[in-house]
């Protein structure tokens, strides 16, 4: 029976699972891939690095699923989207690959608000360039690194590099192709849009374009030393990882909201023509004629990790000796702050915000009666409040109705219902462990016929998970919480900048 590999590469992880035909994972492996910050705002990664961690979790997973190599019937990666992953002309990496948690480029992109080319962008390509988006990336480089943009020979994003690394073909997919030099109408490449950004000495370093789902090349006989796969096996173009994680949760789709609280928050609906709002990515879909509108900040769950790991670190290592989670540890403390009633808000901006690059994370209403429960509670509803900010632009231009949501966070139940609570719409919470990997799978097994299409997931509604349903009493409450955290940060608006000079021993 054949078998399908997803490589999912995220900001901090490198997974590679192995789906038997019918969706149920045979073997996970995962490597933690380091994160060079070499200065202020600079989020980079060795690419070298990522492919040898990433080779090593496929050999893992090959070695671990019960299956021999020959039964995986095709390969397709997704990775962390935006940020920049560049070759020379000799097709080695041309310095380190840059994560979508950088913001060097925030300067470049105040500055394209300020003169127009923000509003030009989001009319030709339907999305407004941001600090981490590679228009602004590859302005930052030029204008900061002229020799290192002088040698740019190819442009890719993360899972293109893999690709890369697996076949030797040079190539990206439709999703990615446009997170910024697409017309937002042909869904294509064209010749006017790099000179938006200055970029025009770059027209011949974009690369190849194919649908998520086409077949692009075959794993080589040196990626299957590395890895345990066999050589010639079929790899695909692969996609973004935040399409991905919706198809793998069953919620690419009109008339759904797919929602992902991981470290960005994503919420995204699929249209069958473009609509352009600069409160949304208004990018590429699945195929030519649909377009997935993204409206994302990296604003979500990485504030409760950072605020167990920083905060919580003796009882997490205390649980973590113990065989216990720390997640049970202080989940009790949750529950009891949710049933008094607290004046404690947080804005879950500490990497980054849907206000600008200037804003940054905060408690507010702290009083010394509360504690890490009151805290834990504030810094949840924070991460939920900001995704409603991006649901509630979503729901004012698209027919949405229901929502599929995933990402660590929402598997505990708690959350998952503070977030129906929140949005005040029905939450399915899918079930699907690794939904990103998946939703890679699904386009392997589509480019090899196994599927009749990456839209056929053999799984089923059934297996999507368990609904949450909003509590009115809970919803009218937390309203009113959401409406003063969104007008605490258009209050600070013009504090946030002065706050961020601080960090440059500057006064305003």
């Amino acid at each position: 029976m054949p078998c399908l590999l997803g490589i999912d590469s995220g900001l901090t992880v490198t997974k590679a699972v192995v789906f038997d035909e019918s969706g149920v994972p045979l073997a996970v492996a995962r490597r933690r891939v380091t994160q060079i910050m070499s200065q202020p705002r600079h989020v980079e990664r060795d690419m070298d690095g990522l492919w040898q961690a990433t080779a090593e979790a496929i050999a893992q997973a090959v070695s671990e699923c019960g299956r021999p190599a020959s039964d995986i019937a095709a390969v397709a990666a997704t990775a962390h989207g935006d940020g920049l992953y560049m070759l020379g002309r000799d097709r080695r990496p041309l310095g380190y690959g840059i994560l979508s948690l950088d913001s060097r480029a925030g300067d470049v992109a105040t500055r394209w608000q300020a003169d127009g080319t923000a509003e030009k962008a989001l009319a030709r390509t339907g999305q407004t360039p941001h600090a981490s988006a590679p228009s602004s990336l590859l302005a930052w480089i030029r204008d900061r690194e002229p020799e290192r943009f002088a040698d740019i020979g190819h442009v890719l994003a993360c899972k293109d590099w893999l690709r890369f690394c697996l076949t030797g073909s040079l190539g990206t997919d439709l999703t990615e192709a446009s997170t910024s030099f697409t017309a937002v109408d042909t869904q294509a490449y064209a010749p006017d849009i790099l000179s938006i950004f200055g970029l025009e000495a770059l027209a011949g370093a974009l690369p190849p374009v194919d649908r998520p789902d086409r077949p692009v090349g075959a794993v080589t006989a040196q990626a299957a030393r590395q890895t345990g796969l066999l050589a010639g096996t079929p790899v695909v173009a692969g996609l973004h990882d935040v399409t991905a994680s919706a198809l793998g949760v069953g919620g690419y789709g009109e008339g759904v909201v797919a929602v992902v609280a991981g470290t960005y928050s994503i919420n995204e609906t699929v249209s069958t023509a473009p609509r352009i709002d600069g409160r949304w990515f208004c990018r590429n879909g699945l195929a030519p004629g649909e377009w997935n509108n993204m409206s994302i900040s990296p604003a979500s769950a990485a504030n409760y990790d950072w605020f167990l790991d920083t905060l919580c670190g003796a009882e997490r290592a205390a649980a973590d000796a113990d065989g216990r989670s720390i997640h049970a540890v202080v989940g009790p403390e949750i529950e009891a702050a949710l049933a008094r009633p607290s004046t404690l808000l947080f804005h879950p901006y500490l990497f980054g915000s849907p206000h600008g690059p200037a804003a940054s994370a905060g408690f507010l209403g702290l009083r010394g009666w509360h504690d890490r429960g009151d805290m834990l509670r504030a810094v949840i509803e924070g991460i939920a409040f900001n995704h409603r900010v991006h649901v509630d632009a979503l729901r004012e231009g698209f027919p949405v109705r229901e929502a599929r949501l995933t990402g660590g966070i929402s598997r505990n139940p708690t959350f998952a219902q503070i977030f129906a609570d929140v949005l005040d719409m029905p939450i399915t919470v899918t079930d699907t462990e690794e939904a990103a990997a998946w939703g890679a799978a699904l386009c392997a097994g589509a480019g090899v016929g196994l599927f009749a299409s990456l839209r056929h997931d053999p799984r089923g509604p059934a297996a999507l998970g368990r609904t949450c349903r909003p509590n009115p009493d809970r919803s009218a409450a937390l309203d009113r919480r959401y409406r003063l955290h969104c007008d605490i940060a258009d209050r600070l608006a013009d504090t946030w900048p002065a706050i961020e000079a601080l960090a440059e021993g500057k006064d305003r």
